[in-house]
């Protein structure tokens, strides 16, 4: 969970600390983060599509990756319009991200129950870094946040779909062809 102590400068998201500070250095260290966060989500996604044979599941990931590198997209124009400056994108982030090994044997569904965790963090991510700002910019940041709420819903729905058929493609390959 998250929560914000304003005295202090911090922002608790799921046991990571991640100072703030009103429109100062702290602020563009968290867009980095941020930007950095969507480059690892889109990679997540691009990995995990390319590496399952489910075509409808692909698909649907090979999305996720897509809309990861818009908001990375529209985070460094945030960034460069109300900074007049490019981002600094660390090489880690707070942020937590799901982690696919190609050809290691890790169900599809705690995959996406990790890629879900992610969503929600990054959820809770821009919904604390909007608070810190203020207008139109904290408005989209909270708009992204509920983005990131929409690719939870839409990896909810595809983890009840692995887990009810993790088994039956198994034994039938033609699960695979996406029919």
């Amino acid at each position: 969970m998250s929560w914000r102590n304003e005295e202090q400068g911090i922002v608790w998201i799921r046991g990571n600390e991640v100072k703030y500070g009103t429109m100062g250095k702290e602020i563009k260290i968290l867009f980095g983060q941020a930007i950095r966060s969507e480059q690892e989500a889109r990679e997540f996604y691009a990995s995990l599509a390319g590496g399952i044979r489910n075509l409808l599941l692909a698909e649907r990931l090979f999305f996720l990756a897509s809309e990861e590198s818009k908001h990375e997209d529209f985070l460094r124009r945030l960034f460069v319009q109300k900074f007049k400056e490019e981002p600094f994108i660390p090489d880690k982030t707070p942020v937590p991200s799901p982690r696919y090994v190609p050809g290691e044997k890790t169900p599809i569904s705690d995959l996406l129950k990790g890629a879900m965790d992610a969503e929600r963090a990054s959820e809770e991510f821009y919904l604390n870094l909007a608070k810190s700002l203020s207008g139109e910019e904290s408005i989209l940041l909270e708009y992204l946040a509920m983005m990131e709420r929409s690719h939870f819903h839409i990896l909810e729905a595809e983890r009840e779909i692995a887990m009810r058929f993790e088994d039956y493609e198994v034994v039938n390959p033609l699960f695979h062809i996406g029919a």
